[in-house]
């Protein structure tokens, strides 16, 4: 079984009888805080009650309570289909009023520490994959209060980091255990084998480890447990695929919508530069127009002098055929009359021609 599915970490982890193997799993997850170790822990009802009809109900993964009175919630999370860092919040929140009877002082409310495990990344602005927060003051970094604690964990720079041989099982105890949460990556269909190989060699000198192993073992083995634990990891993988399917439907109408968006503009481009061209038509059919009006009236001009000189030619050849003539009636050469007035001399001799007849 995968233990990072919700119901094969609760059935290990959430057990009476397995008590000592959640006390160590979650000293290993505190220590890097500085907490006080936890010696014993009682298991409490993962219900979260409604302060009204219309509040969402909630199911918590493991709900403990140690002997010093802290409460600690670990929720596992195989999909990433919450806002994590607000779900944490309003889970820590719940708990941590709930525990406030009516007319009892605020100075016995107890610490809750939320733990999150997350088959996921979350944070982009670390690698690591186990951070811790709590209150502090902006400027002096000071804590204002031990009452509230998170921790995030993040599975897949985990196994980034062991891929990477940056881990220490040997010696690093939350990473042991951590390694014993990743060895099974039900969603890919893979068993790391060398991860087995590890941890079975440290469990034989770790009591805690490998009653881990032997009551997992155990746990998989048995039938209506399997059962219920496929049944649950086929409710997850839906899940994951239909939130795969709908996140590319969603992508498919954002490039439809970007790709419809582009052919807009392309569009109101293509209108605009049409428009340009349309004034810029408009503007040469005019300037055409008063080139053609410029231009006929140019012609019309040279037509009208072209007229006025054809007139005024011909009343200048009247006028040297009156001369002629008058040459002519007074016995003037015809060679002389030809030079005076410019004619031809078969010009002349037309001219004398019809004055004889």
């Amino acid at each position: 079984m995968d233990l990072k599915v919700d119901y094969a970490f609760k059935q290990l982890f959430g057990n009476e009888k397995n008590k000592d193997i959640t006390v160590v799993f979650l000293n290993a997850i505190l220590q890097r805080t500085g907490r006080k170790r936890i010696t014993d822990i009682s298991f409490n009802n993962t219900e979260v009650p409604r302060e009204y009809a219309d509040d969402k109900e909630s199911r918590l993964d493991l709900l403990v309570r140690t002997e010093d009175d802290e409460w600690i919630n670990v929720e596992i999370q195989f999909t990433n289909k919450y806002d994590m860092v607000k779900r944490s919040l309003y889970y820590w929140s719940k708990i941590y009023t709930e525990r406030h009877e009516k007319g009892m002082s605020y100075h016995l409310l107890r610490p809750v520490i939320a733990i999150n495990i997350m088959n996921f990344d979350l944070f982009s602005e670390t690698e690591r994959f186990h951070t811790s927060y709590h209150l502090y003051e902006d400027e002096g970094q000071f804590k204002l209060t031990n009452v509230m604690e998170f921790h995030f964990i993040e599975m897949p720079k985990l196994l980034k980091d062991w891929k990477a041989d940056r881990l220490d099982p040997w010696n690093d105890l939350l990473v042991r255990w951590l390694m014993l949460l990743g060895m099974i990556d039900s969603r890919n269909d893979e068993v790391y084998d060398e991860i087995y190989r590890e941890l079975e060699a440290i469990a034989m000198s770790d009591d805690q480890l490998r009653d881990a192993f032997e009551n997992w073992e155990e746990l998989s083995m048995t039938q209506d447990q399997r059962l219920a634990y496929q049944s649950r990891l086929k409710q997850i993988m839906d899940e994951e695929s239909f939130k795969a399917d709908m996140e590319a439907l969603k992508e498919d109408a954002r490039k439809n919508n970007l790709e419809a968006d582009r052919k807009n503009r392309e569009t109101e481009k293509l209108n605009r530069e049409t428009e340009k061209l349309n004034r810029e038509t408009e503007k040469l059919n005019r300037e055409t127009e008063k080139l053609n009006r410029e231009t006929k009236k140019k012609e019309q001009e040279a037509a009208r002098k072209k007229q006025e000189t054809e007139r005024m030619e011909r009343e200048t050849e009247k006028r040297l055929e009156r001369a002629a003539r008058k040459l002519l009636y007074k016995g003037m050469d015809m060679q002389f009359v030809a030079e005076t007035t410019g004619f031809s001399l078969d010009k002349i001799a037309e001219i004398r021609e019809n004055i004889q007849n």
